[in-house]
């Protein structure tokens, strides 16, 4: 990754960090938290169970940019084997936090551009909003082809990410054009889930329900969880 965008990804969190000192908007304790990653297991299960790639345990997993390892932690609890779980991320402090919380996973500080795998080497990989974090449109190019490159013939791809986040200018959101150019020549299924955090914050202390309703209805939600296959 280039020195000038790595340096913004460490301000970034680290400026997150400082802001979020303290405070549970990310924690289980949150609604709008625990209602966004509710949602988004059963999706992804459902997801999993349709592609046909159930149970987990055995599959050679990779998620890339696992920063501080709460993905990793959701697939142990899906049924993933630990020494089949692996993760990688750029930044030192985060990946120092995962290997504190998952001290069993093999985790590795690498540049996604140049994966530390050989090719097929994994049957799911996995980038939950590593992508939109990515202003560089070359990076973004050489990442889902190193995702390509380690997958397994009969393998696939998990991406869970942003199509719109007007609120954070460190972001840049993804939409399917954009995901088709990135794995050119595959299939996809296109799930659009999540429904906005901040709508989600302001509903959940009213009713949980009427939040199910609004995200089934997809009008509101920010994020798109697809499944990729080569063809």
């Amino acid at each position: 990754m280039p020195d000038d965008d790595l340096a913004r990804l460490r301000r970034e969190y680290a400026a997150r960090a400082r802001r979020l000192a303290n405070h549970d908007r990310y924690s289980l304790f949150d609604r709008a938290h625990l209602f966004a990653i509710q949602q988004r297991g059963r999706s992804v299960l459902a997801a999993l169970r349709q592609a046909g790639f159930h149970p987990l345990s055995g599959k050679r997993i990779l998620e890339v940019g696992c920063g501080s390892g709460g993905v990793l932690l959701e697939y142990l609890s899906y049924g993933a084997s630990p020494a089949a779980l692996h993760g990688v991320d750029l930044l030192p402090n985060r990946l120092h936090t995962a290997r504190l919380r998952l001290p069993h996973l093999p985790l590795a500080c690498a540049d996604g551009q140049s994966l530390p795998y050989s090719p097929g080497s994994f049957d799911l990989v996995l980038q939950y909003t590593a992508f939109s974090s990515i202003l560089d449109p070359a990076v973004k190019t050489n990442l889902a082809r190193e995702m390509l490159r380690v997958l397994r013939p009969r393998g696939l791809i998990l991406w869970y990410d942003f199509w719109l986040n007007p609120t954070n200018p460190q972001t840049r959101g993804i939409r399917p054009a954009e995901i088709r150019q990135l794995f050119p020549g595959c299939r996809y299924r296109f799930r659009r889930i999540t429904l906005a955090p901040p709508l989600a914050r302001r509903i959940l202390p009213l009713s949980w329900t009427l939040a199910m309703v609004l995200e089934k209805a997809k009008l509101f939600n920010t994020h798109y969880l697809v499944t990729i296959r080569r063809r």
